[in-house]
């Protein structure tokens, strides 16, 4: 009878949990999101990432919800434009993430290790920091490649990083 219980209770679990997802809007396809590439400058080097770019609400609400593996060099960047305490959770997200959250000129202010799956917990810079990007990586990722606060994220949507082409006026008025 206890067989048949937990069967008949993880089978409502697993409708509830489908119709939930049927009443929110549907998922966006990955492979639509606009895609890039940025660095983070480390005391081993430059790691390289291929990121999908969360530039739309919909696209910062959806993420990497639903997502059953996030390869090592693949990511998610959320743009903060303008910068603000951005408060983030886990909510329908099947994986463990790091969350490195950038300050305007791309210096990681804080990471959030191995984010538990599924969880609604609030997570935030400690010290409720003004960041302009959050970017999300396979759990484990940060402690694999050595990538700690303070390093430095080298995309556009960062100040004084070092991939930034040089102003044609700026080059013009010297």
């Amino acid at each position: 009878m206890k067989l048949l219980a937990s069967a008949a209770l993880a089978a409502l679990i697993g409708m509830l949990g489908h119709a939930a997802r049927a009443q929110q809007a549907p998922l966006e396809d990955l492979e639509h999101f606009p895609k890039a590439t940025l660095q983070i400058a480390t005391a081993q080097g430059r790691q390289s990432f291929s990121i999908w770019i969360a530039d739309t609400p919909a696209r910062e609400e959806q993420g990497l919800m639903f997502v059953g593996s996030l390869p090592s060099a693949q990511g998610m960047l959320f743009p903060v434009v303008p910068p603000m305490v951005m408060r983030m959770w886990m909510k329908n997200t099947l994986i463990a993430l790091d969350m490195l959250f950038i300050d305007e000129h791309g210096r990681i202010v804080y990471i959030k290790h191995d984010a538990t799956p599924l969880s609604e917990a609030i997570i935030t810079t400690p010290t409720a920091i003004a960041v302009k990007g959050v970017l999300e990586l396979a759990g484990g990722e940060c402690a694999k490649r050595r990538i700690e606060i303070g390093n430095r994220v080298l995309y556009g949507l960062f100040a004084n990083h070092s991939n930034s082409k040089p102003n044609a006026n700026a080059a013009a008025n010297r």
